[in-house]
C-alpha cells in the first residue's frame, strides 16, 4: 500500500474512534511497529493527528473541545463499558453527583438497573436519562444552560452544588496530562466540577485511552484529588507512576 494511502486511512480511523493504539494500527496494515512509528510520527510532525505513547489521537487543541455531536459518536462502546464496571462500586440508595460529559451520560444509562437513588446534576441528558426511573430522586443544579451539550454551569450552579454533602461525584474530564494533571476547556464547567469533588466522599472519574496525554488549557486538579481512576486501556507508564504515588486507584475495564 501506498504511504500517501495508509496515511489518509489512519486519520480517517483516528477520526472514527477518538484514539488508535500502535499495535491496533500494524494489525490492520499488517505492516511493521516500525511502519507505523514513522507513519504517526510523520503525521503528528504536519499537525494532521496528536501522537500520543502507544498510538496517536485527534489533533490537539488546548483552547477548543471536540463539537458535542462528534464526541457522542467516538469510543461509545468503550464509554459503556467502563460505565458498567464503575456503576458496581455505587450501592442502591447512594447519593450522587454527576456532571457534564459523553462519558457520564453513558454511566447514567449503566444506573437504571440501581434502586432508590438520589442523583444532582448539571447535565440535562443525565437528568433526562434517569428519569426512567420512578424511584430515583432526580435534581437539575440552576445556573445557565449551554445550548451546545445541555450543560448547566455558572457562579450559581457552582454555589447550589456547594450545598449539598453526597456520597459520590462521578466526574468526566478532556485531558489527563502524564504528569496527573487533570485538564478541561471550560473554566466555568471546571469550577462545577471542583465543587462536585470537594462535596463528595469519594470521587470516581470516568476516561476513556483518548483522553491519555491530551491537552486542554484549564487545570481542575491532579488524578491524587480522586479515588479512583475508571477506564478501559492501561495508561501510559509515567501516568501509572502518578496514579501510585497519589494512591488513586486504576480500575482497566
Amino acid at each position: 500500500m501506498p504511504q500517501s494511502r495508509r496515511h489518509a486511512m489512519i486519520i480517517k480511523l483516528i477520526e472514527q474512534e477518538g484514539f488508535v493504539t500502535t499495535e491496533g494500527l500494524v494489525r490492520h496494515f499488517n505492516v511493521t511497529p516500525q511502519t507505523i512509528r514513522r507513519d504517526l510520527n510523520e503525521l503528528g510532525r504536519l499537525g494532521q493527528i496528536s501522537r500520543h505513547h502507544g498510538g496517536a489521537g485527534l489533533p490537539n487543541s488546548s483552547t477548543e473541545n471536540t463539537q458535542y455531536s462528534e464526541r457522542k459518536q467516538q469510543l461509545n462502546s468503550e464509554k459503556d463499558r467502563i460505565a458498567r464496571e464503575l456503576v458496581k462500586r455505587i450501592p442502591d440508595g447512594s447519593s450522587l453527583f454527576i456532571d457534564i460529559g459523553t462519558s457520564t451520560e453513558s454511566v447514567a444509562r449503566a444506573l437504571l438497573n440501581h434502586n432508590h437513588l438520589k442523583v444532582v446534576s448539571n447535565n440535562l441528558h443525565v437528568a433526562s436519562i434517569l428519569l426512567a426511573r420512578d424511584d430515583f430522586t432526580v435534581i437539575v443544579a440552576g445556573g445557565e444552560v449551554r445550548n451546545r451539550d445541555g450543560g448547566v454551569i455558572g457562579e450559581a450552579t457552582r454555589d447550589f452544588i456547594g450545598q449539598f454533602r453526597m456520597d459520590f461525584a462521578i466526574t468526566g474530564i478532556s485531558g489527563i496530562d502524564l504528569d496527573g494533571t487533570l485538564l478541561d476547556f471550560d473554566y466555568q464547567e471546571v469550577r462545577v466540577a471542583q465543587a462536585m469533588m470537594a462535596n463528595a466522599r469519594k470521587v470516581f472519574t470516568i476516561a476513556d485511552h483518548s483522553k491519555f496525554g491530551r491537552s486542554a488549557m484549564i487545570r481542575q486538579g491532579h488524578i491524587r484529588d480522586i479515588d479512583a481512576l475508571f477506564t478501559d486501556v492501561q495508561p501510559p507508564a509515567p501516568l501509572l507512576e502518578q496514579l501510585k504515588q497519589g494512591q488513586t486507584e486504576i480500575v482497566v475495564c
